[in-house]
């Protein structure tokens, strides 16, 4: 079996239900590792629901240990309590990051619609078809949250080798622009 290159945990955040999906590149194919969705109770505080998701995102960090955390970016549509709630779950992700010490990439819907469908205006079945083709998945991932959570891995696997060439493109032009000329 080919070595891990990189592992990658995705999440699609919500206060209700988060999504999550954790994709490998394994010898230059992505297969995914694990998914599904953090559902807390609507009967109990925010605050708990919060504790919970914090706490089951910290478990697949330590089970998983990604190299990186993706996150999908807010969509700021008519509901604006509903974008709340859900920048505060992304919170408490990007919190359970941090404290691991892990890089963390935010992407839009668009980004990571045209990462895996080709369009940005794709549809949640058309993306759960193409991230069932990409990691070669026997059946459509499903609940639609953690096909959403493993788009988002699938973005970020894709995007992380262009973001390293270019930081390693700056670097190389910024010392080139600072280097010694005499």
């Amino acid at each position: 079996m080919d070595p891990v290159d990189v592992v990658i945990l995705g999440i699609d955040p919500g206060t209700a239900n988060t999504g999550y999906g954790v994709v490998a590149r394994i010898g230059g194919r992505l297969v995914a590792l694990d998914g599904g969705v953090i559902e807390t109770c609507n009967r109990d505080s925010l605050a708990l629901r919060l504790a919970t998701i914090h706490a089951r995102v910290t478990a697949l960090v330590a089970e998983h240990r990604p190299e990186a955390v993706a996150v999908e970016d807010l969509y700021f549509g008519t509901n604006a309590r509903s974008a709340l709630a859900v920048g505060q779950a992304r919170g408490v992700v990007l919190l359970a990051a941090g404290q691991a010490g892990l890089p963390c990439a935010g992407y839009t819907p668009q980004q990571v619609k045209s990462a895996v469908c080709g369009s940005g205006r794709a549809a949640k079945d058309q993306v759960q078809r193409m991230v069932q083709a990409v990691l070669s998945l026997d059946a459509l991932p499903a609940p639609d949250h953690a096909a959403d959570a493993l788009a988002v891995a699938i973005c970020h696997a894709n995007a992380a080798p262009m973001r390293a060439a270019l930081a390693g493109a700056s670097e190389t032009g910024a010392t080139a622009l600072t280097g010694d000329w005499s």
